[in-house]
This record gives structure tokens, sequence and C-alpha cells, in this order.
């Protein structure tokens, strides 16, 4: 079992390939059977009779999208996900605290200086992404930039410096657009049902049968995967986020060697009823804390994507070494 930062950051790094490599051949097999699906319906002939080259060029056009999607991640992935958060890039002139805050971290973490952006909603949150430190943003929304006195933010900024320091914002980020691909692709198997179940394409002859069966195969494969495919994203979502905000707030810790900052930050963005706009579930695990408040942690629900900000909060205190009751230093 990992007992120091540097074999649980190692851990996590295999655990992230794994993830991350699973996910995508979910993909190839998706698309996979989409593709066949579309052929079998459209060809139901050729598709009876698929001989082992026909089936290789369909799994290797699979492959292709996988790869493609995968890449785009990789490259654009952060982009797209600021530009779905509302988040628009500052300058220095534009807050110079929150600068100062930001290259603090940095360099206490060692990393270069990341980009820094201002969502404007009044629900306090705040996420790091990025493939690499080297290509890293930091997000944080008006409403928990109002709230927060400067040890509370220098908590929020640290926690995701943590994350670029230990790569979780690469796993974070190729996991938002694949769980938007997954779902993307269940959409489209239930088109394709309702579509293939609307009527009759011709007749029935009995050369049709063969392709008739693997027409019906293959469509009870895709309804199989459009019903799992929503919940094996939120599984993995869950299996990588809940550990990885355990070990930022460890490594926040590290690195302002203030606990009470972050507790005190996360008290207030646990006390608060705003709920982000621009949030969704693909996105969610990205945040310092869970901004879809049906899915709250507060309530520990099933499908939240944090740990509860009580338990967080106490573990905290407990580093601190001073108990539930000492509050966070109010800022000069």
């Amino acid at each position: 079992m990992p007992v120091t930062f540097r074999d649980l950051i190692a851990d996590n790094k295999r655990k992230s390939f794994w993830l991350v490599a699973g996910f995508c051949l979910f993909i190839i097999a998706a698309a996979l059977i989409l593709a066949l699906g579309v052929a079998a319906y459209w060809f139901p002939d050729a598709i009876a009779h698929l001989d082992f080259r026909q089936a290789a060029l369909v799994g290797a056009l699979a492959g292709g999208f996988a790869f493609l999607v995968s890449t785009l991640s990789y490259f654009e992935g952060d982009s797209l996900i600021l530009g779905i958060s509302g988040a628009r890039e500052i300058a220095h002139r534009d807050d110079p605290e929150l600068f100062n805050v930001v290259e603090e971290m940095a360099i206490a973490a060692g990393l270069p200086m990341p980009r820094v952006y201002l969502i404007l909603d009044p629900a306090p949150n705040a996420f790091a992404t990025g493939r690499d430190p080297e290509h890293a943003s930091v997000a944080i929304t008006t409403g928990l930039r109002a709230m927060l006195n400067r040890d509370e933010l220098q908590g929020v900024i640290a926690h995701e410096m943590s994350h670029v320091r230990n790569y979780d914002i690469r796993l974070m980020l190729l996991l938002a657009v694949l769980i938007g691909t997954i779902v993307m692709l269940s959409d489209l198997f239930w088109q394709m049902l309702r579509f293939t179940s609307g009527g009759s394409r011709g007749s029935k002859s009995k050369s049709d049968k063969g392709g008739g069966v693997i027409v019906l195969v293959i469509l009870v494969l895709a309804l199989l995967f459009a019903l799992v495919a929503p919940i094996l994203a939120q599984i993995i979502q869950l299996a990588v986020s809940r550990q990885r905000e355990f070990l930022a707030d460890a490594s926040a810790v590290e690195l302002t060697r203030n606990p009470l900052g972050l507790a005190g930050a996360l008290r207030k963005l646990d006390a608060d009823p705003h709920e982000l706009k621009s949030a969704n579930r693909g996105t969610a695990h990205l945040f310092i804390a869970n901004p879809i408040k049906k899915f709250s942690d507060r309530g520990q629900h099933i499908w939240a994507s944090h740990p509860p900000i009580q338990e967080r909060i106490a573990r905290l205190e407990a580093l601190a070494g001073a108990g539930a009751t000492r509050q966070v230093p109010a800022a000069n």
C-alpha cells in the first residue's frame, strides 16, 4: 500500500493509464457495434457473408475513430472544457492578488505559471485543466473569488496546482471528453434503434433471413451498450475523482503549510446554495467540489463525483492538529 506522496502519485498514474486504456477499448467496441449495426441494416446480405478482411477493416475504422477522439481530447480538450464552462482568460492587471497567489503556488510546486481564467457565475467553484503542467489552466468562479480571504484563496489554488503537479489534469481532461463521446454514442444507438424499429425496409426475402438475425443480435448489443454506457462512465468518474480529491487536498497542505486555509474555503463552498449553470455530469469531476447540487457530496449520494466535504474538512483539521473549532486566520 502506498505510504508516501511519490508512491501515491505513481500508483495514481498507473491506475490512470489503465482507466484511459479501458475507456478507449470501450469506445472501439461501441464504434464497432455501431458500424456493424448500420451496415447490417442497410446491407443485410453483405453483412451475413462478412469475411475476416472486411471485419478487420471495420475494426480498423473503429480503432481509428477512438484514436482520433483520444488525440483531439489530448490536444484540444482543455479549450473545449473552458469554452463550455464559460471561462474567460484574464491578465495580471485584471486581478493582481489572484495572479500573485497563483504564481506563489506555481513556484511552491515547482511548476510553470498556468493561464488564469474567471467564470462569471455566483456559484463558488474552481478547477484546473490541461494536458500537462506546461499547458495548464486554472479557472475560478467570480462567486468563489468574492467570498474567499487570501489564505482560503491560497488553499484553493494550491489544491488546483496539486492536480496539475500530480498530472490529474490529464486524466480528468481525457475523461471529460471521452465520457461525452460515450454519451454521444449511446444517443446514436438509441436513434438507430428507434429508426430501425420504425418500419421494415423492403420485403423480407429468404435471402434476408441471415442478415436479419445478425441485425437483431447487433441491435440487442447496441441496446445493452446504450443502457450500460452512462452507468459505466459514472462508475469510472467515481473511481477516479474521490481519491484524487483527497490526494490533492493533502498536496495542497504540503504547498501552503496551512491546512485551515483550504478547510475554510471548503466550508464556504459547502454552505453556498448556488449551482453552477455551465456544469454537467460530464465535467463535474473537474471541479474542487461537486457543482451539481442534486448530486452533491453533502448528501453522500451514490453518484457524487467527490468525497463528502465534511470528511475532507475533518482530514484537513486533523492535519492542522488544532481540532474542529479553530478558525481560519483573516486576510491582512
